[in-house]
C-alpha cells in the first residue's frame, strides 16, 4: 500500500518545525483575504519564511486562495499567483474558476488543488476539474465512507479527505454577528478574527453548542464536534486516498503536535502492518480523547452517517 501524505494546518509560522518533526508532511496556509477558515493568518513574509523552514524539513506548503471572490478581487490574483510562484509554494487551493484561469496565465506550472468545500460529492466533478488543470480534489465533508472510496477508485487526480477536526456548517458573507449588535443599538465591537474562541450559538434542544466567528470572508459557523478517523483509516488507505488532512482550526499547537504525533504512527504502522494496526487503533483513539479539549467530543463525521447537524 501508499501510504497517504499527512496535511495540517497550523496555526502561527511557529508550529511549521514542531509539526514537521511530529510527522506532518505537508501544510495548508494563507490569509484570510484569499482563503476560507484558516487556522491562522499568515502574511506574504510569513508564507515565504513558512514555505523555507518546511522545504529545510522536506515538507511542502499549500497556499489557500479558495475564497468566494467578487469582482474587487479579481485584479488582485495574478500578482498573489505571481508571489505564490516566486516563494515556491508547493500548490494552490482554489475553489472559484477565477484562480485556475489566472493561474494558467500568471503560473502555469504551479499545481493546483481543487476544494469548494460541500461541492466535491462525485467522481465525475473531480475529474471535470482535474481536466481543466486541477492535480487534486478536496471531498467534501459530507459524504460516507462508501462515496471516498467509489471516488478514488475512479478518480483521476489525487484524492484528499479530512480525517480530523472541526468543520464548517454555515458561511455567510455577510457580518452578522456585527449587524445584529448594530441593530441591537449595542456598542459592540465585533473582533474580526478566528482567533477568537468564546462566541457560540448555543443549541439547548440537543445541548450542543457551535463555535462562531467573523472573518474578512464572512460569518462562520462551525462543528459542536470534532471528526476524528484515527481508528478508521484502514479502509481508505487500502483504497489509495492520497491525502489525511487534520484541521487545525481554534486548536493550539500542543494540541496539533500530539494529535499529528497519533495519526503519523496510524499512518505508519497501518501501511506496514494492517494487522498491528488493527491491534492499536483503539489505543490510539483513546490517546486522543485524553488530548480532547472537554467541550468538544468526537465523532466520525458523516462518514458512517452518524452525524445530523
Amino acid at each position: 500500500m501508499s501510504k497517504p501524505e499527512l496535511l495540517v494546518t497550523p496555526t502561527s509560522l511557529d508550529d511549521i518545525a514542531p509539526l514537521s518533526e511530529a510527522g506532518a508532511d505537508a501544510f495548508m496556509l494563507g490569509e484570510q483575504r484569499y482563503g476560507l477558515r484558516l487556522a491562522g493568518e499568515f502574511n506574504r513574509d510569513m508564507v515565504k519564511q513558512a514555505i523555507e523552514i518546511a522545504h529545510q524539513h522536506g515538507k511542502k506548503v499549500y497556499v489557500a486562495m479558495n475564497a468566494i471572490f467578487h469582482n474587487e478581487k479579481i485584479d488582485e490574483l495574478a500578482e498573489y499567483i505571481a508571489f505564490l510562484s516566486s516563494v515556491g509554494a508547493d500548490a494552490i487551493v482554489y475553489g472559484d474558476p477565477a484562480v485556475l484561469m489566472v493561474a494558467r496565465e500568471t503560473a502555469p506550472n504551479m499545481k493546483l488543488h481543487w476544494n469548494t468545500e460541500t461541492l466535491a460529492t462525485n467522481w465525475y466533478h473531480c475529474n471535470y476539474w482535474g481536466r481543466k488543470g486541477a492535480k487534486r480534489a478536496v471531498l467534501a465533508r459530507e459524504i460516507s465512507m462508501d462515496a471516498v472510496i467509489e471516488t478514488k477508485e475512479n478518480a483521476e487526480v489525487e484524492i484528499e479527505v479530512q480525517v480530523h477536526g472541526m468543520t464548517c456548517m454555515f458561511q455567510s458573507k455577510r457580518s452578522l454577528l456585527g449587524h445584529y449588535f448594530e441593530y441591537q443599538g449595542k456598542q459592540v465591537e465585533v473582533q474580526k478574527s478566528k482567533y477568537e474562541r468564546n462566541k457560540f450559538l448555543h443549541d439547548k434542544e440537543r445541548g450542543n453548542k457551535y463555535p462562531i466567528f467573523e472573518d474578512e470572508n464572512g460569518t462562520h459557523i462551525m462543528s459542536p464536534n470534532d471528526v476524528c478517523m484515527i481508528d478508521e483509516l484502514q479502509d481508505m488507505i487500502e483504497a489509495g486516498v492520497d491525502s489525511f488532512k487534520i484541521e487545525g482550526i481554534l486548536k493550539n499547537q500542543e494540541y496539533l503536535i500530539a494529535v499529528t504525533q497519533l495519526y503519523r504512527k496510524a499512518i505508519d504502522v497501518c501501511v506496514e502492518d494492517p494487522d498491528a494496526y488493527e491491534d492499536l487503533k483503539t489505543d490510539l483513539l483513546e490517546d486522543i480523547r485524553e488530548v480532547q479539549p472537554v467541550d468538544r467530543s468526537l465523532d466520525t463525521g458523516f462518514f458512517f452517517k452518524e452525524t445530523v447537524y
